[in-house]
Protein backbone atom coordinates (compact mmCIF):
# COMPACT_ATOMS: atom_id res chain seq x y z
CA UNK A 1 0.00 0.00 0.00
CA UNK A 2 1.29 3.39 -0.98
CA UNK A 3 2.40 6.11 1.81
CA UNK A 4 0.12 8.62 0.99
CA UNK A 5 0.38 11.98 2.63
CA UNK A 6 -2.14 14.36 0.72
CA UNK A 7 -5.56 13.36 0.70
CA UNK A 8 -8.19 15.80 -1.14
CA UNK A 9 -12.26 15.09 -1.11
CA UNK A 10 -14.94 16.04 -2.71
CA UNK A 11 -17.57 18.22 -0.69
CA UNK A 12 -21.36 17.27 -2.07
CA UNK A 13 -22.07 14.06 -2.19
CA UNK A 14 -18.93 12.64 0.11
CA UNK A 15 -18.52 14.70 2.89
CA UNK A 16 -21.94 16.95 2.94
CA UNK A 17 -24.78 15.04 2.73
CA UNK A 18 -26.14 17.31 -0.05
CA UNK A 19 -29.35 15.13 -0.89
CA UNK A 20 -30.61 15.43 2.84
CA UNK A 21 -29.93 18.74 2.98
CA UNK A 22 -31.91 19.94 -0.21
CA UNK A 23 -34.79 17.92 0.44
CA UNK A 24 -34.83 19.59 4.00
CA UNK A 25 -34.79 23.22 1.89
CA UNK A 26 -37.09 22.35 -0.97
CA UNK A 27 -39.40 21.36 1.65
CA UNK A 28 -39.01 24.96 3.09
CA UNK A 29 -39.36 26.72 -0.41
CA UNK A 30 -42.53 24.65 -0.94
CA UNK A 31 -44.31 25.67 1.93
CA UNK A 32 -42.65 29.41 2.39
CA UNK A 33 -44.14 30.10 -1.50
CA UNK A 34 -47.26 28.24 -1.05
CA UNK A 35 -46.29 26.27 -3.94
CA UNK A 36 -49.36 24.03 -3.35
CA UNK A 37 -51.50 26.75 -4.66
CA UNK A 38 -50.77 25.66 -8.04
CA UNK A 39 -52.90 22.72 -6.95
CA UNK A 40 -51.36 19.89 -9.71
CA UNK A 41 -48.63 18.79 -7.87
CA UNK A 42 -47.27 17.60 -3.74
CA UNK A 43 -44.01 18.44 -2.23
CA UNK A 44 -42.89 14.93 -3.06
CA UNK A 45 -42.98 15.75 -6.54
CA UNK A 46 -41.94 19.16 -6.80
CA UNK A 47 -38.57 17.79 -5.22
CA UNK A 48 -38.10 15.08 -7.81
CA UNK A 49 -38.39 17.29 -10.58
CA UNK A 50 -35.93 19.90 -9.06
CA UNK A 51 -33.63 17.12 -8.94
CA UNK A 52 -33.91 16.33 -12.22
CA UNK A 53 -33.78 19.29 -13.59
CA UNK A 54 -30.74 20.04 -11.34
CA UNK A 55 -28.54 17.52 -11.99
CA UNK A 56 -28.92 17.89 -15.91
CA UNK A 57 -28.01 21.43 -15.27
CA UNK A 58 -25.11 20.64 -13.65
CA UNK A 59 -23.83 18.34 -16.33
CA UNK A 60 -24.22 21.26 -18.53
CA UNK A 61 -22.24 23.77 -16.17
CA UNK A 62 -19.90 21.03 -15.73
CA UNK A 63 -19.03 20.88 -19.67
CA UNK A 64 -19.09 24.40 -19.41
CA UNK A 65 -22.21 24.82 -21.74
CA UNK A 66 -24.04 27.46 -19.28
CA UNK A 67 -22.73 29.98 -16.57
CA UNK A 68 -23.25 29.59 -12.80
CA UNK A 69 -25.58 32.56 -13.21
CA UNK A 70 -27.84 30.42 -15.82
CA UNK A 71 -28.02 27.67 -13.48
CA UNK A 72 -29.27 29.76 -10.79
CA UNK A 73 -31.43 31.80 -12.59
CA UNK A 74 -33.27 28.97 -14.24
CA UNK A 75 -33.70 25.71 -12.48
CA UNK A 76 -37.04 26.69 -10.63
CA UNK A 77 -38.22 28.21 -13.87
CA UNK A 78 -37.73 25.02 -15.40
CA UNK A 79 -38.42 22.24 -12.35
CA UNK A 80 -42.23 24.50 -12.29
CA UNK A 81 -42.57 24.56 -16.03
CA UNK A 82 -43.00 20.85 -15.59
CA UNK A 83 -45.88 21.61 -14.15
CA UNK A 84 -47.66 24.49 -16.51
CA UNK A 85 -46.30 27.03 -13.86
CA UNK A 86 -46.22 29.98 -16.39
CA UNK A 87 -42.50 31.41 -15.62
CA UNK A 88 -44.28 35.33 -14.46
CA UNK A 89 -45.56 33.32 -11.32
CA UNK A 90 -42.78 31.24 -10.45
CA UNK A 91 -41.93 33.34 -7.06
CA UNK A 92 -39.29 36.04 -8.27
CA UNK A 93 -36.97 35.41 -5.14
CA UNK A 94 -37.18 31.25 -4.52
CA UNK A 95 -33.56 31.14 -6.54
CA UNK A 96 -32.08 33.06 -4.18
CA UNK A 97 -33.70 31.86 -1.05
CA UNK A 98 -32.44 28.29 -2.15
CA UNK A 99 -28.99 29.87 -2.06
CA UNK A 100 -29.47 31.26 1.15
CA UNK A 101 -30.76 28.54 2.86
CA UNK A 102 -29.37 25.39 1.50
CA UNK A 103 -25.60 25.86 2.27
CA UNK A 104 -26.58 26.87 6.35
CA UNK A 105 -27.88 22.92 6.46
CA UNK A 106 -25.12 20.77 8.57
CA UNK A 107 -25.65 16.92 7.40
CA UNK A 108 -22.93 15.34 7.07
CA UNK A 109 -22.88 11.06 5.58
CA UNK A 110 -22.09 8.69 8.66
CA UNK A 111 -18.68 9.01 10.53
CA UNK A 112 -17.35 12.16 8.81
CA UNK A 113 -16.15 13.97 11.65
CA UNK A 114 -15.13 11.08 12.75
CA UNK A 115 -12.64 9.57 10.02
CA UNK A 116 -11.59 13.68 9.59
CA UNK A 117 -10.42 13.63 13.25
CA UNK A 118 -8.84 10.31 12.49
CA UNK A 119 -6.92 11.14 9.52
CA UNK A 120 -5.56 14.44 11.05
CA UNK A 121 -4.75 12.64 13.91
CA UNK A 122 -2.67 10.33 11.86
CA UNK A 123 -0.83 13.15 10.31
CA UNK A 124 -2.20 13.37 7.32
CA UNK A 125 -3.01 16.81 5.47
CA UNK A 126 -6.44 17.50 4.22
CA UNK A 127 -7.68 19.47 1.08
CA UNK A 128 -10.41 19.47 -0.69
CA UNK A 129 -11.43 20.38 -4.53
CA UNK A 130 -15.03 20.99 -5.14
CA UNK A 131 -17.24 22.54 -8.10
CA UNK A 132 -19.51 24.36 -6.10
CA UNK A 133 -20.07 27.70 -5.93
CA UNK A 134 -17.10 29.42 -3.83
CA UNK A 135 -19.28 31.35 -1.62
CA UNK A 136 -22.14 28.82 -0.87
CA UNK A 137 -19.00 26.04 -0.04
CA UNK A 138 -17.97 28.13 2.57
CA UNK A 139 -21.02 28.30 4.42
CA UNK A 140 -21.34 25.01 4.10
CA UNK A 141 -18.13 24.15 5.47
CA UNK A 142 -19.07 26.67 8.39
CA UNK A 143 -22.41 25.52 8.86
CA UNK A 144 -21.14 21.64 9.18
CA UNK A 145 -17.59 22.45 11.50
CA UNK A 146 -15.57 21.15 8.69
CA UNK A 147 -13.88 24.01 7.88
CA UNK A 148 -10.93 23.84 10.40
CA UNK A 149 -9.85 19.92 8.81
CA UNK A 150 -8.78 21.21 5.62
CA UNK A 151 -5.46 22.98 5.09
CA UNK A 152 -6.61 24.34 0.98
CA UNK A 153 -10.08 24.79 -0.56
CA UNK A 154 -9.50 24.89 -4.27
CA UNK A 155 -13.01 25.42 -5.84
CA UNK A 156 -13.56 25.89 -10.05
CA UNK A 157 -13.37 29.76 -9.16
CA UNK A 158 -10.44 29.81 -7.93
CA UNK A 159 -8.66 27.36 -10.37
CA UNK A 160 -10.30 28.25 -13.51
CA UNK A 161 -11.48 25.15 -14.60
CA UNK A 162 -13.86 22.35 -13.36
CA UNK A 163 -13.19 18.67 -12.60
CA UNK A 164 -12.70 16.33 -14.66
CA UNK A 165 -10.43 19.10 -15.86
CA UNK A 166 -6.95 17.60 -14.74
CA UNK A 167 -5.78 21.36 -14.31
CA UNK A 168 -7.83 21.72 -11.16
CA UNK A 169 -6.30 18.47 -9.50
CA UNK A 170 -2.72 19.82 -10.72
CA UNK A 171 -3.53 23.56 -9.61
CA UNK A 172 -4.55 21.70 -6.01
CA UNK A 173 -1.36 20.18 -5.81
CA UNK A 174 0.75 23.23 -6.45
CA UNK A 175 -1.25 25.09 -3.90
CA UNK A 176 -1.19 22.48 -1.40
CA UNK A 177 3.06 21.46 -2.04
CA UNK A 178 2.19 17.94 -2.72
CA UNK A 179 3.01 15.40 -5.52
CA UNK A 180 0.68 13.06 -7.14
CA UNK A 181 2.36 9.81 -6.23
CA UNK A 182 1.92 10.46 -2.61
CA UNK A 183 -2.05 11.96 -2.88
CA UNK A 184 -5.14 10.86 -2.68
CA UNK A 185 -8.87 11.93 -4.05
CA UNK A 186 -11.39 10.98 -2.44
CA UNK A 187 -14.94 11.79 -4.16
CA UNK A 188 -18.05 10.38 -5.32
CA UNK A 189 -18.49 10.66 -8.76
CA UNK A 190 -16.63 8.38 -11.07
CA UNK A 191 -16.10 11.10 -13.77
CA UNK A 192 -15.15 14.49 -11.99
CA UNK A 193 -13.73 12.52 -9.04
CA UNK A 194 -12.37 9.33 -9.99
CA UNK A 195 -11.71 10.08 -13.71
CA UNK A 196 -10.01 13.57 -12.83
CA UNK A 197 -7.80 12.35 -10.50
CA UNK A 198 -6.41 9.91 -12.53
CA UNK A 199 -5.97 11.63 -15.44
CA UNK A 200 -3.62 13.88 -13.30
CA UNK A 201 -1.48 10.77 -12.04
CA UNK A 202 -3.44 10.81 -8.68
CA UNK A 203 -4.79 7.72 -6.83
CA UNK A 204 -8.60 7.17 -6.20
CA UNK A 205 -11.38 6.28 -3.71
CA UNK A 206 -14.87 5.94 -5.23
CA UNK A 207 -17.43 6.74 -2.61
CA UNK A 208 -19.94 4.48 -3.16
CA UNK A 209 -22.70 4.63 -0.76
CA UNK A 210 -25.78 3.61 -2.68
CA UNK A 211 -23.41 0.69 -4.41
CA UNK A 212 -23.96 1.43 -7.74
CA UNK A 213 -22.97 -1.28 -10.42
CA UNK A 214 -20.13 0.05 -12.81
CA UNK A 215 -17.35 -0.90 -14.89
CA UNK A 216 -14.65 1.98 -14.00
CA UNK A 217 -11.17 0.93 -12.72
CA UNK A 218 -10.95 2.57 -9.70
CA UNK A 219 -7.86 2.33 -7.01
CA UNK A 220 -10.21 1.56 -4.08
CA UNK A 221 -14.09 1.49 -3.76
CA UNK A 222 -16.20 2.11 -0.72
CA UNK A 223 -19.41 2.57 0.47
CA UNK A 224 -19.14 4.14 4.21
CA UNK A 225 -16.71 7.18 4.85
CA UNK A 226 -15.51 4.30 7.70
CA UNK A 227 -13.55 2.27 5.61
CA UNK A 228 -11.52 4.80 4.65
CA UNK A 229 -9.64 3.74 7.84
CA UNK A 230 -8.80 0.14 6.50
CA UNK A 231 -6.92 2.22 3.56
CA UNK A 232 -5.09 4.92 5.26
Amino acid sequence: MKAYRHLFFDLDHTLWDFERNADETLRHLYAQHNLGRFGNFTVDEFIGRYSEVNHGLWRLYQANKISQQQLRSVRFVRTLAKFDVPEEEVPATISNDFTDLLPQKSAVFPYCHEVLDYLRGRGYELHLITNGFKDVQYVKLASSNLTDYFQEIVTSECSGCLKPDRRIFEHALERSGAKAPESLMVGDNLECDVLGAYNAGIDQVYFNPDKRRHSAEVTYEISCLSELKAIL
